[in-house]
């Protein structure tokens, strides 16, 4: 979504770390379901489940944060006027609710035939479409609201409605997930809420500026440090006295690695404040650093192929999953159950680097393809 000629680097860089750690989470939804994670995780699992899951944590917030931070630099190209990006904004929100409700269904019919589930790109769409609609405020107020969701949002917590009662749909939509209703034959459900998530692409929005040609690199990336430790020592502070921020509290555990643990659990159906500023924090951290690592490097370029088309990879590689599933199913049979599962962790790690290597090539080439041809095919931007 730049508008720059070039794109920035460091920004597609974090973006296909994302890409590769949702990679991650997608095999072990696919193929270790017999194993529940939970939410905030279960703090029964095994370590190595556990931190598999958290890793994967990074992803939504990020990815959320780095489309608004996307959508302030569309808005202000470089040597340009400010060009509204409420159209664009609108239509992007669509296709990627779009994508949701019917190319992400049929991946998961398999296993909910019943259930229609809106999760993250329905919040994205959604709040891609609100950001159009405030893109023109101004811009200190949009951080200020941004900051105010993010940070006041738990203290939500305490309202609640049931269903069938006036506001239930709404509140479910906006905080509290839950099953929205039956539609055609198909049970609803949300798990993603979009105020949490609203905040933080404001926040991305408000950040913008922090790229634009004008800030030296050296300033950006402290900027983003001070951002990243400021985070992460808010989150020790809240946390480490259960003070505000996580509705589940840490508690001393017999084990040094499971009080790691419940420290670091927190909620993400909606995600607390505890779990965006560890999540932000890091980041932040990681955004400074790709900023100063060398430009040309073939692995970061590789992946800086996933993170310049994400979208498309984010559909193909379901579909590769579901193909690989059954395939397997036909060969082993069901393993757990009536699914085929994986036996342990290292296997959701194995089947994650063979699923991002299958997909280099693919992302390398469609990359170029878009890069060189969005100009004449407007469509490739919405990928």
């Amino acid at each position: 979504m730049s508008g720059s000629s070039s794109r920035i680097a460091s920004i597609d860089i974090l973006r296909g770390v994302v890409i590769m750690l949702m990679m991650l989470d997608h095999v072990r939804e696919r193929f270790y379901m017999h194993v529940r994670t939970g939410d905030p995780i279960y703090d029964s699992i095994d370590p190595d489940l556990f931190f598999t899951r958290y890793l994967t944590h990074l992803c939504a917030p990020v990815f959320i944060f780095l489309a608004g931070l996307s959508a302030w630099l569309y808005a202000n190209p470089p040597g340009r006027d400010f060009r509204s990006p409420a159209v664009f904004l609108f239509k992007r929100g669509l296709v990627i609710i779009l994508i949701e409700v019917v190319l992400y269904y049929l991946v998961w019919a398999d296993s909910y035939p019943s259930f229609l589930f809106l999760q993250v790109l329905f919040a994205i769409g959604m709040c891609l479409i609100g950001l159009g609609m405030l893109c023109r405020i101004n811009h200190w107020l949009i951080g200020a609201l941004g900051a105010l969701i993010v940070v006041g949002h738990n203290a939500l917590s305490p309202i609640g409605f049931v269903p069938g009662q006036f506001g239930y749909v709404p509140w479910t939509i906006l905080h509290d997930p839950g099953e929205l209703g039956q539609l055609a034959g198909l049970t609803i459900s949300l798990s993603y809420p979009v105020l949490p998530w609203f905040g933080v692409i404001l926040l991305g929005y408000f950040a913008g500026p922090l790229f634009a040609r004008s800030v030296s690199e050296l300033t950006r990336r402290k900027i983003l440090v001070a951002l990243g430790v400021a985070c992460i020592g808010l989150l020790v502070l809240l946390r480490g006295l259960n003070l505000y921020g996580e509705a589940t509290p840490w508690t001393p555990q017999e084990a040094a690695i499971e009080t790691v643990m419940s420290f670091l659990n927190f909620t993400k159906y909606p995600p607390s404040l505890d779990y965006l500023l560890i999540t932000l924090g890091v980041g932040f951290l990681l955004l400074a650093w790709f900023e100063s690592v060398r430009r040309e490097n073939q692995l970061l370029n590789a992946i800086k192929a996933f993170g310049s088309v994400p979208m498309f990879i984010y559909v193909v590689h379901l579909y590769v999953l579901l193909a690989a599933y059954w395939v397997l199913f036909l060969i082993f049979g069901p393993t757990h159950g009536e699914r085929f599962g994986l036996n342990s962790v290292t296997w959701i790690w194995v089947g994650a680097i063979v699923l991002i290597a299958v997909h280099y090539p693919v992302a390398s080439k469609f990359a170029d393809y878009k890069h060189r041809e969005k100009r004449d095919k407007p469509w490739l931007s919405y990928f």
